[in-house]
């Protein structure tokens, strides 16, 4: 008998100890949105769940593969939609007195937080927003938000002000996947500027093979950032192709970094477009090597390196790459 109760008492202790599973639980209420309207969540640019509304009202349940987690809930053609920071606790979104984009979501303290500093900088110019999104991070560094700002604008701050910022982050946000991807920055990026000597990295190419950009030196070589999904540098590409043709038999190379994560989306913009020039890329998108180590922060965009390696142009286009181009190698 006495070990039947002590077996009781062992299963309740244990049991009690347990932590209860938990789910991402949205409760939603929306204003004028057509009955059976599907709403998809989001994370990174895979749908991980999706729902019907249903007279104004849907339900998410779902696990999330990390709490909190930014996710993004839209229709199908987007002309809804709404990020948030969501965990795997019970929220709610309520968009009956507002539209579905600036719903007002309880339940996440990083969500809060987001959505404070959204309303404080949506409609200031640039220049002032970064002030106050600087200051958030200062003033908020146990936050998720302010190690995922962070990582986003890195490389339109610079690596000193990133680096000034990344030091007074907890360690929990430090050893985070947004701490992980601000250290790589840091640690990679040269901040090559115009006068300095290039900054040589190795990629592979569109067969898997492994080419460095010092490979080139002793010619005149336009380190090209680009990706199959930027409308200008598909605009720009007949141009250069035309530039290609003309200065290539004088010296002239182009190593074109391509920004993209899927390959084949890769390979058929350069087939479509006619490149012919080196190609690499590691096919990590946004978080690409090259792009890290040379501060890329939107494309397209280019440095041009002379034949004994000092870099004297950045982001020269058409006319005035030409021009550059007559005055070094003719």
């Amino acid at each position: 008998m006495k070990k039947i109760i002590f077996g009781i008492i062992t299963l309740v202790s244990i049991s009690c100890n347990e932590k209860p599973e938990r789910d991402f639980f949205l409760n939603g209420t929306t204003n004028g949105i057509e009955n059976g309207t599907t709403l998809y969540l989001d994370v990174e640019n895979n749908t991980i769940d999706s729902t019907k509304i249903k007279n104004n009202t849907f339900v998410f349940k779902s696990k999330l593969s990390s709490s909190p987690l930014q996710v993004i809930i839209r229709t199908k053609d987007f002309s809804q939609y709404r990020f948030l920071w969501a965990e795997n606790k019970p929220m709610t979104f309520d968009a009956t007195k507002t539209d579905f984009r600036n719903a007002k979501i309880t339940g996440s303290e990083p969500e809060n937080l987001s959505f404070i500093l959204h309303q404080k900088i949506d409609t200031l110019p640039r220049e002032e927003a970064q002030k106050l999104e600087i200051e958030f991070i200062k003033d908020n560094p146990n936050s998720i938000v302010s190690a995922s700002m962070l990582s986003l604008y890195s490389t339109t701050w610079g690596k000193e002000k990133t680096k000034g910022l990344f030091e007074q982050l907890s360690k929990e946000n430090k050893n985070s996947k947004f701490g992980e991807e601000i250290t790589k920055y840091i640690e990679l990026n040269k901040e090559p500027k115009t006068g300095d000597q290039f900054a040589d990295f190795e990629s592979k190419n569109q067969n898997g093979e492994l080419k460095k950009l010092s490979n080139l030196k002793g010619k005149a070589v336009l380190l090209e950032f680009w990706a199959s999904w930027c409308g200008p540098c598909r605009q720009e590409n007949p141009i250069l192709v035309k530039t290609y043709e003309k200065f290539n038999p004088k010296g002239f190379e182009i190593f074109a970094v391509s920004l993209d994560e899927d390959k084949e989306s890769w390979l058929g913009a350069i087939k479509k477009d006619s490149l012919n020039r080196e190609h690499v890329s590691d096919l990590k998108g946004q978080k690409n090597e090259a792009s890290l180590i040379y501060g890329i922060n939107g494309i397209p965009d280019n440095f041009l390196i002379a034949e004994n390696g000092e870099i004297i142009g950045r982001n020269l286009r058409g006319e005035k790459l030409n021009e550059k181009l007559k005055e070094i190698l003719e």
